[in-house]
């Protein structure tokens, strides 16, 4: 089936209220079935999953490491969130990989394939979007959201325009035309950052927050993260979005909060985090939060990217709830969150966070749809 996602003004992701119990001592197989006389984990089979790009660096490290701690397998393939969600809904894959949580739509279609109860979004990777463009000799910018916005639409068209030149002082910009360069599948990425400028130069970027880039703005396109970064890196004075751990030496801008500039790191995307909302008329373990783009919240980075996992709360047979549980725990254990930062630079998931995801994992059971 074919779920549309519709325009939305703030991010989903997810924040915790419970305590975290036994944080020091994860479980890093989630419980899988062991053998008696050896007690080592039974746990065998392929889970099968598909979605964000994004993930992808931190998704080879988990796949290396759940394999190692448990003796199955994972299969991941990186086709962008829309592909990864619409997968999951048509039952072709057992979990989606989202840079943006289920809309309500989705999560509606979902209870088709999951029981009344519906999916579960799990946040598993936190990292701060890069706004990277290709300028030589220049490492970094200043800018604030309405100009990135403006610079997004095509309305300021080359780098020595005056709305960037009064933010970088003493910086020697070229003459050289702005190539914006955007995703040209539904992206969780495009979503995310759609949001930001949305929320955050409302005045200047008037199109709705979506994984579609808008049609109505013509530029450069191309699939999936790594295109976006390829054809930046190829294309003198181009500038794209993209997970931070994928832009290798492209310049990365520094954005405008409150009164200060705050560079992109794992630290300023957490602070950005810790802000938000949970989103109601979702299932009581589901984690999709709103965040709050047009945070003041100093050293706090709101270009955000929080990827989830998708997951049903109920599967047809015990196999797959399995699967599914050990392989989660993994990933949102300490030892699979610090994988994932030493791959891919992610910030690693808040305690509260976590315990929040060891509470919803724990809830998957045996059911039918």
């Amino acid at each position: 089936m074919k779920a549309l996602r519709s325009g939305r003004t703030m991010a989903v992701i997810s924040l915790a209220a419970l305590a975290l119990t036994a944080c020091g001592s994860d479980d890093v197989t989630g419980g899988a079935p062991a053998d008696a006389a050896s007690g080592s984990s039974t746990l065998s089979g392929t889970l099968t999953g598909a979605g964000s790009s994004a993930q992808n660096a931190a998704m080879t490290a988990w796949q290396s490491g759940f394999a190692a701690s448990s003796g199955a397998d994972v299969q991941y393939s990186p086709d962008g969130s829309g592909a990864g969600r619409d997968a999951f809904l048509a039952e072709g894959v057992q979990f989606a990989g989202s840079d943006a949580a289920l809309d309500d739509e989705e999560y509606d279609a979902s209870k088709e394939i999951c029981g009344p109860d519906g999916a579960i979004d799990i946040p598993v990777y936190v990292s701060p979007i890069a706004i990277a463009f290709n300028l030589p000799g220049i490492d970094t910018l200043d800018l604030d959201a309405a100009t990135i916005a403006s610079v997004f639409r095509g309305e300021v068209e080359s780098w020595d325009d005056e709305a960037i030149a009064a933010q970088n002082e003493g910086v020697e910009l070229p003459t050289t035309p702005i190539t914006v360069v955007h995703r040209a599948d539904d992206s969780g990425t495009t979503e995310n950052f759609t949001e930001y400028l949305a929320a955050a130069a409302p005045e200047a970027w008037t199109d709705e927050a979506d994984g579609a880039w808008p049609e109505a703005l013509v530029a450069e396109n191309a699939q999936g993260t790594n295109g976006v970064v390829s054809t930046t890196t190829g294309t003198d004075g181009a500038i794209t979005y993209a997970d931070a751990s994928a832009v290798g030496d492209l310049g990365r801008v520094s954005v405008l909060v409150g009164e200060e500039y705050v560079p992109l790191s794992a630290d300023a995307a957490g602070r950005a985090v810790e802000a938000a909302t949970r989103v109601a008329g979702r299932s009581d373990v589901d984690m999709s939060l709103e965040l709050e783009r047009d945070t003041t919240e100093s050293g706090a980075y709101p270009v955000v990217l929080v990827s989830y996992h998708v997951v049903c709360s109920s599967y047809a047979d015990q196999e797959t709830v399995d699967l599914v549980k050990a392989f989660e725990t993994y990933v949102v254990s300490a030892e699979g969150q610090d994988a994932a930062a030493a791959s891919a630079g992610s910030a690693p998931l808040p305690e509260d966070i976590r315990a929040d995801a060891m509470t919803a994992i724990g809830s998957i059971t045996v059911g039918s749809s």
